[in-house]
């Protein structure tokens, strides 16, 4: 099964007022989310955010955000670039792949070399 991983692609510290402690100092983060498999990795399109005050150590959700937060976050939101979707393939996938040519060519050699001699 593969293993998924966010990875930070933006992050912004906010002048805005903690809705919960009233101090200046939240943090603005986005994900974009990745999967690692055994034969491939993964970059999908899935960007997800959180909003963290730095001082009580917690979680912003939008159902607390003020108006000043909500358009900060509209504005780095539209700043975010992901990185494409991609897929790689990793070495273990083309061990197999040339392993298996190998054996379906040798296959064929050796069933070939019966009807020669038959």
């Amino acid at each position: 099964m593969p293993r998924e991983k966010f990875i930070v692609i933006k992050d912004a510290n906010l002048t805005n007022n903690c809705p919960e402690c009233y101090n200046q100092e939240i943090k603005l983060i986005f994900y974009q989310k990745h999967r690692y498999g055994r034969f491939s990795h993964r970059a999908t399109s899935e960007v997800t955010h959180e909003l963290k005050c730095k001082t009580c150590n917690s979680i912003l959700y939008p159902v607390n955000w003020t108006a000043d937060i909500e358009r900060v976050f509209d504005y780095y939101q539209k700043t975010v670039i992901p990185e494409k979707t991609s897929l790689k393939f990793t070495p273990l996938f083309y061990v197999v792949i040339i392993l298996s040519i190998a054996l379906v060519a040798a296959m064929v050699y050796f069933l070939l070399q019966e009807a020669i001699q038959f």
